[in-house]
């Protein structure tokens, strides 16, 4: 009898945004500690700047889709959504 191997699950992105920006805040409460060596702070620096490239991505690619949800057929002059007071 073959063993089934689980699909991947794929977090969402909602969860994934989350977890980078988690993330990127304690590394950098860890970097303003000031406690980690030279080597220890540009690996954090290096995987800071990693993180916050994601999390803006993420940011970029949900301001896109706002954009198309707002004007489909012209995504460039969606207004901004007002909330209602």
């Amino acid at each position: 009898m073959a063993k089934s191997t689980p699909a991947p699950v794929e977090t969402a992105p909602v969860a994934d945004f989350e977890h980078s920006l988690d993330e990127l805040e304690q590394l950098v409460a860890r970097m303003e500690g000031g406690d980690m060596s030279l080597d220890e702070s540009l690996s954090a620096f290096e995987r800071g700047i990693g993180l916050y490239r994601h999390c803006q991505q993420a940011l970029d690619q949900a301001d896109l889709r706002v954009r198309l949800l707002l004007d489909p057929d012209n995504p460039d002059t969606a207004e901004p959504f007002e909330p209602e007071a």
